[in-house]
């Protein structure tokens, strides 16, 4: 199932799965793969949020507004699901599903896109060693650099300890420390105590 991701810039890409969106994005995002799932997210987005969106996806007559939530999740989910329908590679099933890159859900690249999922799944393999290096000093005062010193707190932190430290919605925190901290070179142990809730912690 095609599964879509949009960043803090309002930037939508199109996964070919939900495992594929958390390893191949750097940054923080929300991500959904149905209209559902889309109305939640937009449940805690301002209206010119929804506005900037939708104006953002191409072939569209931009708007001023909605008159709901519910109807600019509807019409970007339309728009935005046949883009990511459309960029399917169609003649050549037989090579791995990459991310099609789409810009509000709508200039998909195949040429470009079927180059980049092995790059990134191949660079991780290359560069292990130095990014274990570099993982010990992450930008001062980056995400990371505030999520990785969380996580070496003697018993890590809690999923809602980052949630409210880094204002973010709870698949954020699960794609973040599958995506962004992987990509880093961090090995992040998750484990859930009894009575507890999930919770994340870099190993000594």
């Amino acid at each position: 199932m095609t599964t879509f991701t949009i960043d803090q810039e309002n930037a939508i890409t199109a996964f070919a799965t939900a495992e594929e969106a958390a390893a191949s994005s750097a940054t923080p995002f929300d991500n959904f793969a149905s209209q559902k799932e889309l109305a939640v997210l937009a449940k805690a987005w301002p209206a010119d949020r929804l506005v900037a969106i939708f104006n953002s996806l191409t072939g569209v007559t931009p708007v001023e507004s909605f008159k709901s939530a519910q109807a600019a999740t509807s019409r970007i989910w339309k728009q935005i699901q046949s883009s990511g329908e459309a960029a399917q590679p169609e003649t050549e099933p037989a090579k791995p599903k990459a991310a099609k890159k789409a810009k509000g859900g709508a200039r998909a690249a195949k040429g470009k896109a079927t180059k980049k999922a092995p790059a990134a799944k191949a660079a991780p393999k290359a560069k292990k060693g130095a990014k274990a290096e570099e993982a010990g000093a992450p930008r001062e005062g980056s995400k990371t650099a505030q999520v990785v010193a969380m996580l070496q707190r003697k018993n890590g932190a809690t999923i809602s300890e980052i949630m409210d430290k880094m204002g973010w919605q709870r698949h954020t925190v699960r794609g973040f420390m599958a995506g962004a901290m992987k990509k880093a070179g961090y090995e992040v142990e998750s484990f859930k105590p009894e009575g507890g809730e999930r919770s994340y912690r870099l190993p000594k």
